[in-house]
């Protein structure tokens, strides 16, 4: 039998489930958090050193509920999927049982995001 050739692009399409997804988003999340430290210390130095207007800007940017939902979503599911990694590596007899601590993250998960959300949303609406 004949081995079909593969092209570049093959190797980056979906094939994985909640696993893949949940590599990915702990990656992005990892980003996330170099980018906003990073972001947070330029804005610090820019406002203290300088007095700029720029780093006030970058602070209003990141205050922003529209920074903070996405930012929070990452950094709690980074959290929780590190967690999950750890309880993987360290009793390896759980990884057949993989998917079902995927989503046992998940329905940890979905609570605590809510409860971001809510208090993201109380803050929006009290006007602070």
């Amino acid at each position: 039998m004949a081995v079909k050739p593969q092209t570049w692009w093959q190797g980056w399409r979906y094939r994985g489930g909640g696993t893949m997804i949940a590599w990915l988003l702990h990656r992005i999340g990892g980003l996330a958090m170099v980018l906003f430290v990073g972001m947070h210390v330029f804005a610090s130095f820019l406002t203290q050193q300088f007095g700029s207007d720029v780093g006030t800007a970058i602070n209003i940017v990141y205050e922003s509920p529209y920074f903070q939902a996405p930012l929070y979503f990452l950094v709690i599911f980074h959290a929780l999927n590190g967690l999950r990694i750890i309880l993987l590596d360290t009793f390896p007899k759980l990884l057949e049982y993989q998917r079902e601590v995927t989503w046992l993250q998940w329905i940890v998960f979905i609570p605590l995001y809510g409860l971001a959300v809510f208090f993201i949303v109380a803050r929006i609406l009290s006007g602070e």
